[in-house]
């Protein structure tokens, strides 16, 4: 009788302190994970595509047991513009110099140091931050002689100097990766503000042959880099990290380099897919988000952290489409385009999230979103307000990820851009395009029916028509100058978001911006 009284109260005595290890673990500000493919395009993900014939296993996972999206998009066609839109929540065409086309590996740094990030919003609410991966959105090298272009002349880099403004300099307590695409100099790890390794200048094609590079840049490189060790290396890197903060609130953002080219799969993932190296790089990125959900899992930390899957843009030329087609399978799926186009192919993409008892598992939701979207969100999770000049085109999906309607997602306009700086104009039913080439020399893999009606001016019905086949311009031309008109004003007053007018950055002197003139009457 008196043992029992003792248990009895031995378990009173605990109860409190249970509770409040209950509430701590709920009200701990979750972890946030966001891994960015690059180049894979929505046929190639199985939770998409059912007759893919890529297994993806993990990115599946975060479909079953989180939210799936079916009209989700990047800002642009190209790499560094859905870079700089991810982790500003801003349109890159804003900037000054990225109106068309994407960085290099020695550009110099595109966000504004004093520009807030979802990295540095976060670094202020108490996160560890880390970017792991390729950057791609510039960085400062010191120059040997500041009188010759870094562009012109790849060996004027000082390789034993520290960069400026990379990573670090706009959020990330921790940096390691690559400058920008695995093709591009230099051919080096950068962790934090130093680039790693015993470095050598490659001067010619012989050279990087020597090396086995894969369609790669001469210029400096380390004699340590292999070009298909990158994507194992980052991968191991972002579980260390991850296991080092495994106490207290973090944040990576992992931008993979595959299955960009060079398509280099590590020797054991090669012919995985029975498909070719396209689909065998595809499986190693897919391996890549099993190694981080296994983390979160051995830690026992994955129900407190949010987990985001998405991609930069379609599938490139490189891949090998007509190859991959013999074999049944479309990387754009059922969509016109590919990488750098405004078709569809271009920019609508895989985007999964997982958030253990906050996401219904399983779920799906069609409403309209972009890769802007991130920065408003995660302010939206943690309570903040964005200030007027952050996030100018980011809009919360938070109401959307816990099953809520979201009226103001429901009556959005958002814009994309081709790799030649070409908009398109999309709401909720209807898409404007200002070139039938998708503006790009790109093309269409799939060889889709030719458009009905078709002209520079193409008009579609997203709701009923998401393959893009039928124009409906001339039918309907109070939705095209509605479009135009939305598009003018998005530009014009800064943002495309509710808030106090802003002002995009200054052109360089004597510098032009020819793919305005579409809306120039509406300005």
């Amino acid at each position: 009788m008196i043992s029992r009284l003792y248990l009895v109260l031995a378990l009173l005595m605990t109860c409190p302190f249970l509770m409040a290890q209950s509430v701590k673990i709920k009200s701990k500000k979750p972890n946030i994970i966001y891994i960015l493919a690059d180049d894979m395009g929505p046929g190639d993900v199985m939770a998409y595509n059912k007759d893919s014939k890529i297994l993806t296993p993990n990115i599946d996972r975060l479909a079953n047991e989180g939210m799936l999206f079916t009209d989700a998009h990047t800002s642009s066609g190209v790499c560094t513009p859905t870079r700089y839109g991810i982790l500003t929540g801003r349109y890159s065409w804003r900037t000054s110099t990225l109106k068309q086309g994407v960085l290099g590996g020695h550009s110099p740094h595109l966000i504004d140091t004093d520009r807030e990030t979802v990295a540095s919003m976060l670094q202020k609410q108490g996160y560890k931050t880390a970017c792991v991966g390729k950057w791609h959105l510039g960085m400062d090298w010191k120059e040997l002689n500041p009188s010759t272009s870094i562009r012109k002349k790849a060996n004027n880099i000082d390789m034993n100097a520290p960069i400026k403004n990379g990573p670090n300099a706009v959020g990330f307590d921790y940096y390691f990766g690559i400058s920008g695409s695995l093709n591009m100099r230099p051919h080096v790890f950068v962790e934090n503000n130093r680039p790693l390794g015993t470095f050598e200048y490659l001067r010619d094609n012989a050279a990087l042959d020597k090396r086995g590079y894969l369609g790669a840049q001469v210029g400096w490189s380390a004699k340590e880099f292999e070009q298909d060790q990158v994507l194992p290396t980052f991968t191991k890197k972002v579980c260390e990290f991850i296991r080092a903060n495994a106490d207290e609130p973090f944040f990576v953002y992992m931008p993979l380099n595959s299955p960009h080219s060079p398509i280099v799969p590590s020797e054991k993932f090669k012919n995985a897919s029975g498909l070719n190296l396209h689909g065998d790089f595809c499986m190693e990125s897919d391996w890549a988000v099993g190694e981080v959900l296994y983390t979160l899992d051995e830690l026992g930390i994955a129900e407190n952290t949010i987990v985001i899957f998405t991609t930069d843009n379609g599938t490139s030329p490189k891949a090998g489409f007509p190859e991959m087609a013999e074999k049944g399978h479309h990387s754009s799926w059922i969509y016109r385009g590919m990488k750098g186009t405004n078709w569809e192919g271009g920019h609508r993409m895989p985007f999964l999230v997982r958030w253990p008892n906050e996401i219904k598992a399983g779920s799906v939701s069609e409403v309209l979103t972009c890769t802007t979207d991130f920065m408003a969100t995660t302010a939206d999770i943690l309570g903040l307000k964005l200030k007027d000049n952050e996030g100018e085109d980011s809009m919360s999906l938070l109401p959307s990820l816990k099953g809520k309607y979201n009226s103001v997602l429901d009556k959005r306009t958002i814009i994309h851009h081709s790799d030649k700086g070409v908009f398109s104009v999309r709401n909720t039913k209807w898409k404007l395009m200002f070139d039938n080439t998708g503006g790009s020399n790109r093309g269409d893999p799939r060889k889709s029916e030719p458009i009905k009606d078709n002209q520079n001016l193409l008009l579609f019905d997203m709701e009923n028509d998401a393959t893009e086949n039928i124009n409906l311009a001339n039918q309907k031309p109070g939705v095209v100058e509605k479009l135009k008109q939305s598009l003018a004003d998005i530009i014009k007053s800064g943002r495309s978001t509710k808030g106090k007018k802003q002002q995009n950055d200054p052109l360089p002197e004597g510098q032009k911006w020819p793919h305005i003139n579409v809306v120039t009457k509406y300005l």
